[in-house]
Order: C-alpha cells, then structure tokens, then sequence
C-alpha cells in the first residue's frame, strides 16, 4: 500500500473502529479491554496484515501523551476526601514498593542468565534495568479495569490501588533513566544519584501543586467566548505543566497527575464537559498507545523469550510483588491480611512497562535491548491475562466486595457555582407507608422532586401525583446532611448523593 495521508487515515479509522469492537466483546467474556487492543495492533503489524512500524522514537513520543493524558485524567476522577486516608501506604507503594520490585525481580532475573535464549545474556546492571522497566503498576490498566468493572471494595482498596498506580510511574522512569545511564557511563556517584531522585520527585510534586492551583485560576479567569475551547485551553495546560516541570528538571509524569488531582477537587467553569471531554479523549489515547505497542512488537520474536517471560511474570506475581507489598504496608495496621494479599494481586503491568522499554532501544550501548522489549512485552500479556482477567474473582474470593454503589440514571449536574446537593433515591413500600403521594414524603424545607422515572418513563412530578415503589426520583436540595436523615428516617437505603461546594 502506497504511503498517503489518505491511506493513513483510512489504517488508522479501521484500526480504532476494530478496536472498539473487540473490546467491546471482550468484555462479555471478562477480557481487559487493553489487552485486545495490544492483540489488534499486533495483529495488524509486520508479522500479520503486513503494516511495517519500528520507531521507538514515535512509539514513545505518542506513549508520553498518552500518559500525561491518562495520569491528568485519572487525578481528575479521583476525590482528595478518599485519597486522604490512604495517602501515606499510597507513596510507600509508589516509591519503597516499586525500589523494592525493582531489586528483588533484578536479582532473580540475574540467577536466570544460564537460561536465556540464543546470545543474549544479560550482565546485573541490564537485569535491574529490565526489572526497573516492569517495576510499577500501569495506571491505564488500573484506572480503566477497575472503573469498567464497577466494583465497590472495602478497606479504602480503590482509592489505595488507584493513588499508587498513579503515582509510581515516576520511581521507575527515573530508575530506568539511571540504569541507562550507569551503563552507558560504566560508573555512577551514587550519592548525586539519590539526591538527583529525591530533586525530581520533590520538584514535580510542588509544581504539580503550583501549577495545578495556577491552571484552576486561569480557567475560571478566562472567558472565552466559545465554550467549546475550554477543553482545548485544559489540554494545552496540561501539556505545560508535563514539559516545563521537565525543563526545571523535575518529574512530568509526577507534577500532571497531581496537577488533576487539585483540578478535579476544586470548582471549575464547564466541570462536567470537561470531565466528559478528558474521558472520551482518555480513552481514545489509550487505544492508539496500545494499538501503537502492539504494532511495534515483532509477535515472531516473542516464542524465544516465552520461557524466561514466563518465569519472570511469574515471579512477579508470586514474589517481588507480594514482598514489597507486604514490606511497605508494615506500618500500616489497618490494612488487613487480606486487603494486602489483594494490593499483591492488582500488580498490573501494562502500556508504561512496554514504554518504558522503548528506552533501552534507543540506546547504541544497550547491546540486548530489543530482548529487553520482548521480555517485558510477553509479561504484559501474561499479567493482563492472569491479573486482569481476574480483578472482580480475587476481591470476592477474599471477601473485600462492598456495597455496591448505585448507578446514576438522570445524568444530570448542576453548574458548580450553585450550591446544592442532587440525589437520586429509589422508593420502597416502606418509603411509601405513610401515603403514595409526592406531598406525603416528608422531605426538608429547600427541597425539590425534579423528576420521576418510572420503569422506561420519564415525568415531572407534582404534589398530588401518586407514587409506586420502584419509582427513581431526582431531588435537589441546599442542605445534604437534613436530606441524609430525612432520607433515614423514610427508610431510604438506595441513593446517590452529590454535592457542589
């Protein structure tokens, strides 16, 4: 096929449209969306339908938007108030955790060298750097399997999971960069080293503060006249706030996650859209990554490191994983036997490990690199397979499923300068013991029925209008907590309650 703009684009909608299938079957079957998405584009590359790409450069370059992307997102999505009381076990995880993963996986994969295939032999310097690569938890995969799994766990596990998927990205890149560099130096001060690691990641996250403060006051400041750049202006911001912590030489990946996590905990002009945009484009990035890495692999190389891959998820899994988990959360009491094992467990491995390793390949002095890629490519896979297929299983199995929360159905959301709380209740027989009517809910003062959904029909209701159990309701109201007890006393134990402060 002859290389053309209009070629491209007709690859590429194919791709993302066959994408979007695939993932949509596979999650009848309990498949990670993200790992169909790897299987289309590894279909599609040189040793399938025959489309040629081999540019680590590009596979990066496309990986490091992807990511800013992903990690703003996620920071967005997640609330400060759950996120609060897990925050100390979420940074051991994300710094002691990956450092830990990193070491314990390195010396294993050292003790394997009389296996590896053919030539390739990899010294302990090249050991840790592939154990480094693979060392953190991808946050695409845990953001995206627990969000489409719609599973409530107890013990505080999501925002726990989701706080250190999303912030220990930057340990292993830096880990990575350093390994690199010690062997393509031969030596290292491993004092400048330590301090250049603890500068990175102090620096990122004061700027991810700063400037996420700072990227909250200018789209709040700014009236632009169509509401439809709003979006636009967010993502320049975002793109900002990645490359100019870069340039001051401190963590990107760091300073964009936590910048989201300020964002989407303060009020903002066009929150909802926005929220809406950054999803819709989250998932969209994330496609074309996976399709891009998938692409990139040569799936005929990978028969030769099936073996030592294997050892090596395996090990991950059952070992470095559980130990470092275990180690880091000693402090940590509340966290149960259980809950821990299960932290073990969610050790996904995903786009970031395989980004990671597009690393070592551009680096002349990195004789085993594409090795290295291939490597941490199968145990991916194998991960996504073993752990992701399993997320939902191993919470029931140790009994950490809680209540599950209820599903919104009106979809509604109030500009956030208006000071209200909206809930969504479902009324029993109970509810309605003390007369059918709308007017015999004996609801606070301030307090408006704005909608009735009854089995597929939508209405508004009046004071006389007579209610069924089984009836959803939309109720806005200025007071959360006189609506809490009210809500308790009808008896009420299904709603949703959100509030804009």
């Amino acid at each position: 096929m002859v290389i053309s703009p209009e070629n491209v684009l007709l690859v590429g909608a194919i791709l993302l449209f066959l994408s979007v299938l695939v993932g949509k079957t596979g999650a009848r079957f309990g498949v990670p969306a993200l790992l169909l998405f790897l299987g289309v584009g590894m279909l599609a590359g040189s040793d399938g339908f025959g489309i040629h790409f081999d540019s680590p450069q590009i596979a990066q370059f496309i990986g490091t938007i992807a990511l800013c992307i992903i990690l703003f997102s996620g920071g967005m999505d997640t609330s400060y108030r759950e996120i609060k009381p897990v925050l100390a076990p979420g940074v051991m995880l994300a710094t002691l955790g990956v450092l830990m993963t990193t070491v314990i996986t390195g010396f294993f994969i050292y003790s394997l060298v009389d296996f590896l295939p053919g030539d390739f032999q990899l010294g302990l310097l090249e050991s840790m750097l592939l154990a480094a690569v693979m060392s953190s938890t991808d946050s695409a995969s845990v953001f995206s399997i627990l969000r489409s799994k719609g599973i409530s766990l107890k013990e505080r596990l999501r925002p726990t999971l989701e706080l250190e998927s999303g912030s220990n990205d930057p340990m292993a890149y830096m880990l990575t960069l350093l390994l690199i560099q010690i062997i393509e130096i031969g030596t290292v001060d491993w004092g400048n080293a330590v301090l250049l690691l603890v500068m990175q990641l102090a620096i990122g996250a004061a700027l991810g503060f700063a400037l996420g403060y700072a990227v909250v006051w200018i789209i709040n400041r700014i009236d632009v006249p169509n509401e439809s750049l709003y979006p636009v202006l967010l993502l320049a911001c975002v793109f900002f706030v990645f490359a100019f912590t870069n340039l001051l030489q401190g963590n990107g990946y760091l300073a964009v996650y936590i910048a989201g996590l300020v964002v989407g905990n303060r009020r903002l002009v066009h929150k909802r859209s926005l929220t809406t945009f950054f999803d819709g484009f989250t998932w969209l990035f994330q496609i074309v990554m996976f399709l891009t890495l998938g692409l990139l692999v040569n799936p005929s190389e990978l028969p030769a490191v099936a073996g030592v891959s294997l050892l090596v998820a395996f090990f991950m899994i059952v070992v470095s994983r559980p130990i470092s988990v275990f180690v880091s959360l000693l402090p940590f009491r509340k966290f149960t036997f259980r809950a821990r094992t299960y932290i073990s467990w969610v050790g996904l491995r995903g786009a970031v490990p395989i980004i990671f390793a597009t690393y070592p390949l551009m680096s002349a002095e990195i004789p085993n690199a594409r090795m290295i890629f291939n490597v941490v490519f199968f145990v991916t896979i194998v991960s996504l397979l073993v752990q992701g297929t399993t997320v939902s299983a191993m919470a029931r199995w140790l009994g950490l499923i809680g209540k599950g929360e209820e599903k919104e159905i009106f979809n509604v959301a109030l500009p956030d300068e208006i000071k209200s709380a909206m809930s969504e209740i479902e009324l029993t027989e109970q509810t309605l013991a003390g007369g059918n009517k709308l007017m015999n809910l004996a609801l606070p003062d301030n307090t408006l029925v704005v909608m009735v959904k009854r089995d597929t029909h939508y209405f508004v209701p009046k004071g006389h209008t007579q209610l069924e159990p089984g009836d959803r309701l939309l109720v806005i109201s200025d007071n959360d907590e006189e609506l809490r007890r009210s809500y308790e006393s009808l008896g009420i134990s299904r709603y949703t309650l959100r509030k804009n402060r």
